[in-house]
C-alpha cells in the first residue's frame, strides 16, 4: 500500500491531494490572494514559504503526516527537452527552474521545489510527471520554415495521457498498444496523437482552433500586419491571442453556458460562432489524422469544456466516420500524477534523471 502526497500550483492556487493506491484520500483547492502570493516579492520562487505552508497545513487538518508518505509528486514545469513521464526532483532540475533563461515563467515550475521541500527531510522520492513542457517528438515534427524556429510539443500532457491511460483500460487494452488523436477542450484547445505510449505530434492551444479564451492560429501576413500597425503594444498583441481571444473576443464572454443560452434564445451571431468553433476543433483534430497514418483506435475529447454536449455533439459528425469518438469530459490531473508515481514507488515504471545539457 503506497500512500503519496499531490501538489499541483497553479497561478492563483495551490490543489494538494493525498492517495493511497488509487483511492483519494482527499483533495483541497486553496485559492490565494495577490496581497498573499505576492507578500515577499514578485519572483515565483518568492511564493514558496506561503505555498510549502498551506500543503503542511491541508495535510494536518486531515490527518496525514509527511512521515506517514511514501513519495511526493509536484505538477511538472516549463524545462524544454524532457521526456513525458517521471523525473526525480534534483538540484541540477532546481536550478535550471530558476536560471535557464530557455524556461518560461509559469506556476507549474513551483510543484518541483514544493514537492521535495515535504519529501527530502523523510528521505523519500520526491517527482514531476509528465511536465507541462515535456516533449516526445520526433526530429521529423519538429522542423519549421524558419531556420531560427523548432517546433516543440506544447499541450495538456498530463490530462491527456490520463484520459488515454483511462480510455485503453476501459477497452482491455494497454495504452502502448493504441493509436489515439486527444483533444484538450478548456480555456484553451490543443491536440495531440498518441502512438506507442507517447505523443509524437500536438497543435498548440495558440496553433490551432480559436477556443473560448485564444485567438487560435491564422495566416501570419495578419498577426505581422498588427505587430506593425503601431495600434497594440505588445503586451495587448499577447492579450488578443491568449485571454482575450476566441470566443471572449467574438461574443464578450468565454462561459460557454452563456453562449449556449444565447443560442437557444436565438442569437445566430452566437450559433454561427459556436459552429465555428466545433469546425475548428474538428478541423484540428484532422491535422493530426496523416501523423497515425489514418489508423485510429479512438478519438477522446476531454477538458472542462467537454462537458457541453452540445459542442462535442457539433465536434462528432465530422469525425465519427473515421473512428469511434469518446467523451472523458473534465481534468484528471491529480490523480494522473498519483497513478504516475504509485507506478514508480512499485516498479513499474522507470523515472528519468534530469541533466542539463
Amino acid at each position: 500500500m503506497k500512500k503519496v502526497l499531490v501538489i499541483n500550483p497553479g497561478s492563483t492556487s495551490t490543489k494538494i491531494a493525498v492517495y493511497v493506491d488509487h483511492d483519494q484520500l482527499f483533495s483541497e483547492n486553496i485559492v490565494h490572494s495577490d496581497a498573499e502570493l505576492y507578500a515577499n516579492g514578485h519572483a515565483l520562487t518568492d511564493q514558496l514559504p506561503l505555498r510549502n505552508s498551506v500543503v503542511l497545513e491541508v495535510m494536518a487538518k486531515h490527518g496525514v503526516k509527511p512521515e506517514d508518505l511514501d513519495g511526493v509528486v509536484g505538477r511538472g514545469g516549463m524545462i524544454p527537452e524532457l521526456r513525458t513521464g517521471a523525473y526525480i526532483v534534483n538540484d541540477e532540475m532546481l536550478d535550471a527552474l530558476v536560471n535557464d533563461p530557455k524556461v518560461t515563467a509559469h506556476a507549474s515550475n513551483l510543484g518541483a521545489f514544493m514537492a521535495k521541500a515535504v519529501a527530502d527531510p523523510q528521505g523519500i522520492p520526491a517527482i514531476i510527471y509528465d511536465a507541462v513542457a515535456s516533449d516526445d517528438m520526433p526530429e521529423l515534427a519538429k522542423i519549421t520554415g524558419f531556420a531560427e524556429v523548432r517546433r516543440t510539443s506544447f499541450c495538456h500532457v498530463l490530462n491527456m495521457k490520463a484520459v488515454a491511460r483511462k480510455y485503453a483500460e476501459s477497452v482491455g487494452k494497454k495504452y502502448e498498444d493504441l493509436s489515439l488523436i486527444i483533444a484538450h477542450l478548456g480555456g484553451g484547445i490543443s491536440v495531440s496523437a498518441h502512438k506507442d505510449g507517447k505523443i509524437i505530434d500536438s497543435i498548440s492551444d495558440d496553433g490551432g482552433p480559436f477556443s473560448p479564451e485564444r485567438a487560435g492560429s491564422t495566416n501570419i501576413f495578419y498577426i505581422v500586419d498588427m505587430c506593425y500597425s503601431g495600434k497594440y503594444t505588445k503586451a495587448e498583441l499577447q492579450r488578443k491571442l491568449r485571454g482575450g481571444g476566441g470566443l471572449k473576443a467574438l461574443l464578450g464572454t468565454s462561459d460557454c453556458r452563456e453562449v449556449e443560452r444565447r443560442i437557444a434564445e436565438g442569437d445566430e451571431w452566437a450559433k454561427l460562432v459556436y459552429d465555428a468553433q466545433a469546425y475548428q476543433i474538428a478541423k484540428g483534430i484532422g491535422m493530426m489524422i496523416p501523423v497515425l497514418h489514418g489508423r485510429i483506435d479512438a478519438f477522446i475529447l476531454t477538458g472542462g469544456v467537454a462537458n457541453s454536449q452540445k459542442l462535442t455533439g457539433m465536434v462528432k459528425p465530422y469525425i465519427e466516420a473515421i473512428a469511434p469518438v469518446v467523451v472523458l469530459a473534465g481534468e484528471y490531473e491529480m490523480e494522473a500524477m498519483a497513478y504516475g508515481l504509485e507506478r514508480v514507488l512499485n516498479d513499474e515504471e522507470v523515472v528519468h534523471v534530469y541533466h542539463k545539457d
